[in-house]
């Protein structure tokens, strides 16, 4: 019931309108059935939310169709990795992909979703992104969301420019030379912005 009523105070908390119960209880009827009844619960408490329940399968085909139609996801973990990596994929791949474990009564841990990449340690070629955006959630989590919207800005906008990009970008910029872009569009001065 938890992540069920997570998923609702969530997207309350972040202006989102739609929470979505991913499932399979059509085949996994005691235990996707028993989440599915969570998720209908913590609907019926949250009346302002509008609330829909698809089918994983479902989910991922309208995904890399249309991901506009989703806002907030709810669904178990096994379904939660299969369909994060698919969205990673939809976005660029796993190195800028942040993630988030948000765990009761608000303990969380925010980490980049890839590996160590040890093919490439030490040879200033990794990209920094998913561990940014891993950040930015995390300062979002703490209500710094000033902040997070400083470096998510300059991180996006060093992206969208296309001049220093590591390679899995297409470009042939270094890490440090990606992060050194980013950093200074963050010391730039914030226009009509206030700090937390």
């Amino acid at each position: 019931m938890r992540i069920a009523e997570f998923a609702f105070e969530y997207a309350k908390a972040n202006g989102r309108s739609k929470v979505t119960a991913v499932h399979k209880a059509n085949i996994m009827r005691m235990s996707d059935g028993l989440f599915l009844q969570c998720c209908r619960d913590a609907a019926e408490n949250h009346p302002d939310i509008k609330f829909n329940e698809m089918y994983l399968d479902t989910v991922c085909l309208n995904m890399v169709q249309d991901p506009s139609k989703f806002d907030v996801l709810c669904m178990p973990n096994l379904y939660g990795d299969i369909l994060s990596d698919l969205c990673a994929g939809l976005v660029g791949g796993l190195g800028v992909t942040p993630s988030g474990n948000i765990g009761f009564e608000g303990s969380a841990i925010f980490e980049s979703v890839h590996g160590t990449a040890p093919d490439i340690a030490g040879q200033d070629k990794a990209n920094p992104t998913a561990l940014l955006l891993s950040a930015v959630m995390m300062l979002r989590h703490l209500k710094l969301n000033s902040y997070a919207d400083r470096i998510e800005t300059a991180c996006f906008d060093t992206i969208r420019e296309g001049v220093h990009l590591t390679g899995d970008l297409g470009g042939k910029a270094k890490c440090s030379e990606f992060t050194q872009d980013i950093c200074e569009k963050v010391q730039k001065p914030a226009k009509d912005k206030k700090h937390d």
